[in-house]
């Protein structure tokens, strides 16, 4: 049943889930009958309706599994989809409810993994490798890539070549099994309350556990809640005494995974206020019972796609979040129990949401946070975004990790809401004595990542940078500067930390009051003087100056430098990095005000020569910058990285970089061009781990469509010489 079209053309597909509520596996009765019917009512009816004779359809069963698998899983949880028939749709009656199709039965399941969907009915749009690898498996009976999909960016961290060994994420095993040890006393809260209390009288890091009952006294506690268990190890205490605790737990409760060595990244509760429900006296009698009900629903809706749990989940959260004591730290013991299935939504997490990803929270729940179906709309959108290689974090674990290096000027302490109920405050991430590792970043790491220039030139380039303080990457188009600008400034930093590099684009508008100072209106309609974006760089690198700051500027001759940068431009200058130099800027906050440009912070700019509508850069900017030339570059790593990430063979490599070398050279030898219009490697370089199912189509697509029109703006004034150049290229491919 072939159903890819050449060009990922194709319509879209359907996996359908065939459990209904009250009539259980209905399978067989589908198949026989030649019908599917939407067991999910006015939920998917307008999906359904969308449904077109002819689409592809895959009656499917979404579960987990983790032994028995046809790959090394590490001990990690695997989302499995069985298909269990497929078939073409003969008609849709338009009813949102029923669907005709002849389906063809398959003998045994066939289990496909990773890429999977919980929802009960899914929609895959061909076009991606996925999706299309997907489709290719369900239809036309070819076998999943494993390898790749362990590789790709959701799961390499789990599964992948190159993350066996790391470390960073070993502790999630522990705290699964830590979950689904205690989800076996939730009949059992005495039992396991007396282990606590127990544990608790061994340590003197975990103080007896007391709680203020209806009549105003004082005892040991009585009941407890799952997410308060793991909370007695993840609060702001040492990482000696975290273990400790830990250790005890794991014995007591019978779990072989060790405990973690590291807690890097794992978020913690507030030592005041621990807790995830409130004293006997202000709790409702069932508040406790609610939170063991949203913790056994979280375990079951992470392993099911049955559409019934996923909506007792939502309810159950929004349910338990309006509950005294639980707050947002809800989002906490969710992660810590199923860490690659919910987000944490803590103090931390939070910011690193909006100021890194850019993203809304959604707080429809009670006192301003999320109710269950916000919570959901955010774990949805984060895992969709986990897909794409370019995102700065590809999994739930990942995202705590760096939200918690996430380095600004945001203070992040949360006091506690101001009502009679006093809720309790979000947790911060790592104890007492715990510091944010730095994750270290040098020319090797940019050599890892897909550059394809030599060490040595990178070092020559990151001398320069060093010794000048400003530089700029000149180059044809598709030389790689934007893509190495960013890279060359960690690796100046010896470590990734984005709050010490900003960048910025210049382009024809941007003026000095924009890039330098400037006066803005404010909300009573009066102006204030305002730093941008170069002298808050100023103001972060005077504040640290053992620290290194970096400016990237993009395009930094589309604008025009020496008026955006001002007086600026005096101060550039390596030998003029000095108070003693400093000057008055034409912006003053007052008098006597005088800048300086500190040492420690470095500009790396990025300009295309080959774009003759750009201005020369002017002869003072150009003494106070080291320019760096990027060239075009086939060699052995931009043969191996095509070969080895996109499936190319080796002999159509060496046709493209013979074809381009040769078109090369007849620009570089045209005197009304010259080398700095050469055609770069990015454009014969497909897209991270892009799979090219046609290697000839894919090149021809790039010349006619890339290659092509950028040969005609260069010999505008000689089509055919541009015709002939293409033709070259193409002949034979």
């Amino acid at each position: 049943m072939a159903v890819i079209s050449e060009g990922s053309g194709a319509r879209a597909c359907w996996f359908v889930g065939y459990i209904q509520e009250g009539k259980h596996d209905q399978l067989s009765r589908f198949v026989e009958e030649g019908i599917w019917e939407n067991s999910y009512l006015e939920k998917y009816a307008d999906l359904i309706k969308s449904v077109r004779p002819g689409d592809a359809i895959a009656m499917k069963a979404c579960y987990t599994r983790k032994n028995d698998l046809p790959f090394d899983n590490r001990g990690h949880i695997v989302a499995v989809m069985g298909i269990k028939a497929i078939g073409k749709v003969a008609e849709n009656p338009g009813d949102g409810c029923s669907l005709k199709v002849d389906w063809e039965p398959l003998i045994s399941p066939r289990e496909w993994y990773f890429y999977t969907c919980m929802h009960g009915i899914w929609r895959v749009v061909p076009g991606d490798w996925y999706a299309d690898a997907l489709i290719a498996f369900a239809f036309e009976g070819k076998n999943q890539n494993i390898n790749r999909f362990r590789n790709a960016p959701y799961w390499r961290e789990r599964f992948g070549d190159a993350f066996a060994n790391k470390q960073d994420f070993r502790w999630t095993r522990f705290y699964e099994a830590l979950a689904d040890a205690l989800l076996t006393y939730r009949g059992r809260r005495e039992e396991l309350v007396a282990k606590i209390h127990e544990i608790a009288s061994r340590l003197d890091c975990l103080p007896s556990l007391q709680d203020t009952f209806q009549d105003g006294s004082i005892g040991s506690l009585r009941d407890i809640c799952p997410f308060t268990i793991i909370g007695l190890f993840n609060r702001g205490i040492t990482d000696a005494n975290r273990k400790l605790i830990a250790r005890e737990l794991a014995g007591e409760l019978g779990i072989s995974e060790p405990v973690p060595e590291s807690f890097w990244g794992i978020p913690v509760v507030d030592n005041r206020k621990s807790r995830f429900f409130g004293p006997e006296n202000k709790r409702q009698p069932d508040d406790i019972d609610a939170l063991w009900n949203i913790f056994s629903q979280a375990l079951l809706f992470a392993e099911s796609d049955d559409e019934n749990v996923r909506s007792s989940f939502v309810a159950s959260y929004s349910d338990v979040a309006r509950r005294h004591g639980v707050g947002w730290n809800l989002t906490m013991g969710l992660y810590w129990i199923r860490p690659w299935n919910f987000p944490t939504l803590d103090a931390v997490a939070q910011r690193y949401l909006k100021k890194k990803l850019g993203m809304s929270i959604p707080c429809n729940g009670p006192k301003g946070r999320c109710n269950g179906k916000d919570y959901l709309e955010i774990f949805e959108s984060l895992e969709a975004r986990f897909q794409e290689e370019t995102y700065p974090v590809h999994s739930f674990p990942e995202l705590s990790l760096a939200a918690w290096l996430f380095k600004d000027d945001e203070d992040i302490s949360v006091s506690s809401d101001n009502n009679e109920n006093d809720e309790m405050e979000i947790g911060l991430e790592g104890g007492e004595n715990s510091t944010p590792p730095i994750e270290p970043y040098s020319v090797d790491s940019i050599l890892e990542e897909g550059c394809f220039l030599d060490r040595e030139e990178l070092v020559k380039i990151l001398d320069r940078l060093r010794a000048k303080k400003n530089l700029i990457l000149q180059g044809p188009p598709g030389t790689g500067k934007t893509w190495l600008s960013k890279r060359l400034a960690f690796a100046l930093l010896g470590e990734k930390d984005d709050s010490r590099v900003r960048g910025v684009q210049f382009h024809p508008n941007l003026s000095y009051e924009d890039f330098v100072r400037g006066w803005r209106p404010e909300g009573d309609g009066k102006l204030a003087l305002v730093d941008g974006p170069f002298m808050e760089m100023v103001g972060a690198a005077k504040e640290k100056p053992a620290a290194k700051y970096v400016m990237v500027i993009e395009e930094i001759n589309r604008g025009n430098p020496a008026q955006i940068f001002g007086e600026m431009l005096t101060l550039l200058e390596g030998d003029k990095r000095t108070p003693g130099e400093a000057l008055e800027l034409c912006y003053s906050r007052g008098k006597g005000e005088r800048i300086f440009i500190p040492a420690n912070l470095y500009i790396i700019g990025t300009m295309n020569i080959a774009d003759r509508s750009l201005a020369l850069v002017d002869l003072a900017l150009r003494r106070r910058f080291a320019f760096i030339s990027l060239k075009p570059v086939f060699g052995e790593p931009w043969h191996n990285w095509v070969r080895e990430r996109c499936g190319m063979e080796e002999a159509f490599l060496l046709r493209i970089k013979e074809r381009l070398q040769d078109l090369n050279d007849e620009i570089a030898s045209d005197t009304s061009l010259g080398s700095q219009f050469c055609i770069g490697h990015s454009y014969v370089t497909p897209a991270f781990d892009t799979e090219i199912r046609d290697p000839r189509k894919w090149f021809r697509q790039v010349v006619h469509t890339e290659i092509g029109p950028l040969l005609d703006e260069y010999w505008f004034d000689d089509i055919h010489k541009a015709e002939r150049a293409r033709e070259r290229l193409l002949e034979g491919m």
